[in-house]
């Protein structure tokens, strides 16, 4: 199944018209003609079938003929990472992390941090793009760019993690997740977080947490812990 993603689709629309750009993709570039079906969600759980009535490059219109809601799971995923130097590391990151599985994305500017200005118009597409590929009726959320320390002073509900590379007594996260729960893991920059930000974590009750026995890229080690989330709650 080919999936379209189009935010502005509701579930009490009974037809939709795509504005040029996805119209011009649909009718000129996968050359969709009427009669044709397409699969469509919102990215808010639902999923439309859909009746090409018009497939015109600058205008495809579409008869909604059923629709299905898949329900969001049990908990939800929140990741912290620190941008990396080199943009296309985090894009990886994006895709395989909305392919596993998660709900919200927050960029962390840390001390470290060697990037500290980002822009999250071709991140978002990154996330749209992998949501269609894997299927998935819910599209995560990709907050703003946020400073570690206007970060840590938000609350979270559910579990909160700070996983470094700092000598200190840590537990392994696999060993620290509970099952349908939500939890907030916070990943940093390739030089690490910065003492001072440890400290901070633990004062606002952050669990210390080590991926594994090996050091582990920013990137790599996001995705390490979006997995061990899943497989938590498989």
């Amino acid at each position: 199944m080919q999936l379209f993603y189009n935010q502005n689709i509701t579930e009490n629309d009974t037809s939709f018209k795509f504005d040029k750009e996805e119209s011009r993709h649909i009718a000129k570039v996968l050359r969709k003609k009427e009669g044709d079906i397409l699969a469509i969600t919102n990215g808010n759980g639902w999923l439309f079938t859909a009746k090409i009535t018009l497939a015109e490059p600058k205008k495809c219109i579409v008869s909604l003929t059923s629709k299905s809601y898949q329900p969001k799971r049990q908990f939800n995923l929140h990741l912290a990472v620190a941008p990396t130097k080199m943009n296309d590391r985090f894009e990886w990151f994006l895709e395989k992390a909305t392919e596993i599985g998660i709900e919200t994305i927050t960029p962390v500017i840390c001390d470290h941090s060697e990037r500290k200005v980002i822009k999250t118009e071709r991140f978002e597409k990154i996330i749209q793009s992998a949501m269609k590929q894997s299927l998935q009726y819910h599209k995560p959320i990709l907050n703003d760019p946020k400073n570690f320390k206007d970060f840590i002073k938000q609350t979270f509900i559910g579990q909160t993690f700070i996983a470094h590379c700092e000598e200190t007594d840590k537990k392994s996260l696999k060993s620290q997740l509970k099952p349908a729960t939500d939890c907030t893991i916070l990943i940093g920059p390739e030089g690490d977080f910065s003492v001072k930000e440890i400290e901070m974590a633990l004062e606002h009750n952050y669990i210390p947490v080590t991926l594994g026995a090996t050091r582990l890229r920013t990137e790599t080690a996001a995705i390490a812990a979006c997995h061990s989330v899943s497989y938590t709650n498989e």
